[in-house]
């Protein structure tokens, strides 16, 4: 271990290991460490399901009709891909998609009044969806028209639009679109947590729709993709790709100190030995004097017999349930997969109910969602800190990525990792 590294990895989280993967691919010489004995930190899948009733202190371990326990692979932080979102081109661009299968989700669904509704997001689903009335219908129709057509680098196209001064509040107003519409528009398309986009220049949010519909309109049931196995497939992937091009990994390998001279990062030490680096990237555990507390999030794992009501007998969905129907601040998410994904035991299914903290009573909170999921088997609670970085790394070298937040996509995440990206490879 005692060597020269030009970047050194603290922690294999599915950010850490794609950043190790790109830098390996990139011809920079990369060491990899986690504390953990296993691949995924923060963001990994269980197996078996014992261990999942451990982890959760539920000493009395699952019941005979749970299935055999190494059938199920359950992911902690579960989150869905974007068909063409940054993601899946980056597994398309280093290759990491020979490692892996993945499914399309089988539907995505929006919360109103109580009841579920599939999202519609082509104009055709727009005429049939049961969300709007007829005359919202043609004017949402009209809407997703001009986003379809909408190109930043063709003023034709934006029909009195400037898509850098004019909000998105006032981009709904032109196609006099009601408050239920923007809700699902959003949040479910969007992809937005809370409604703060509403009065910034409405370019990203444009961009952000018409990546929704072109990811839909690459498999058709829904714009989401998960691998078969398990999100803990996909650290696992980079890891092995950082390995072909020489990366170096060790796992259970405890991280004593991070040194530092004249405010630049020099070196990691383990175990009385230190290994030398110009750059250091890890999760926010490794740095807890570099990183603020920004929030919590509250995740509830449900296991259930059945599929979800109203999905179509739906194998695997996301449903949004936007924080306007639930007077909150932030959204509430549910994502669904089973079986069919090899995550779970035959006829077993796996629903996560998650939002951001606003109240002391986080697990009221979630309630809207639980109550979807009914009869559920069994719950597992956990709420987790999120923490973000202090500065953005450059001075010290040191760059933390942020915690994993309550979306059920990956789209949030791999706009923070282009950022820890952006900096560590200037």
């Amino acid at each position: 271990m005692d060597e020269e590294y030009d970047v050194i990895v603290l922690g294999t989280g599915l950010t850490e290991c794609i950043l190790s993967g790109i830098m390996s691919v990139n011809g920079k010489k990369v060491l990899h460490m986690d504390r953990n004995p296993y691949y995924g930190g923060e963001s990994s899948s269980i197996t078996p399901l014992e261990e999942l009733y451990k982890r959760f202190q539920l000493l009395e371990g699952p019941p005979e009709s749970m299935g055999r326990g190494r059938d199920w692979n359950v992911d902690l932080i579960p989150k869905f891909l974007m068909a063409n979102g940054q993601l899946v081109k980056m597994l398309l661009y280093t290759e990491v998609t020979r490692y892996l299968d993945f499914k399309v989700v089988e539907g995505s669904f929006v919360y109103k009044g109580g009841k579920i509704y599939k999202v519609p997001s082509t104009e055709t689903e727009a005429l049939a969806s049961n969300l709007m009335g007829m005359f919202e219908k043609r004017r949402f129709r009209k809407f997703l028209v001009f986003v379809a057509n909408f190109d930043e680098n063709d003023p034709k196209t934006f029909e009195g639009v400037d898509p850098q001064t004019t909000s998105m509040r006032d981009v709904y107003r032109k196609f006099d679109l009601g408050q239920d519409v923007i809700d699902f528009t959003g949040h479910a398309l969007a992809l937005y947590r809370t409604d703060d986009y509403l009065d910034q220049p409405c370019l990203e949010t444009i961009n952000r729709i018409k990546l929704y519909s072109e990811s839909l309109a690459r498999y058709g049931k829904s714009p989401y993709l998960y691998p078969l196995y398990g999100l803990g497939e996909l650290p696992q992937g980079f890891a092995r790709l950082s390995a072909i091009y020489g990366g170096t990994y060790m796992l259970n390998k405890p991280v004593d100190d991070i040194i530092m001279e004249n405010g630049k990062v020099v070196g990691v030490k383990s175990e009385g030995e230190v290994a030398r680096c110009k750059q250091l990237i890890c999760d926010p555990s490794y740095i807890p004097d570099r990183v603020r507390k920004a929030g919590q999030v509250i995740r509830i794992i449900c296991i259930l017999s059945h599929p979800i009501k109203n999905t179509n007998d739906a194998n695997s969905c996301q449903i949004i349930i936007p924080q306007n129907q639930v007077n909150r601040k932030s959204d509430i998410y549910v994502c669904m997969i089973s079986y069919a994904h090899n995550v779970a035991a035959q006829g077993k299914y796996i629903a996560i109910a998650s939002t951001t903290v606003e109240t002391a009573e986080p697990e009221k909170e979630v309630e809207p969602a639980l109550e979807l999921l009914e009869p559920i088997d069994q719950k597992f609670v956990a709420i987790s800190d999120l923490y973000e970085p202090i500065d953005d790394g450059s001075e010290s070298q040191v760059f933390c990525s942020c915690s994993y937040d309550a979306t059920t996509h990956f789209e949030n995440m791999k706009r923070k990792q282009n950022d820890v990206f952006g900096e560590a490879d200037q």
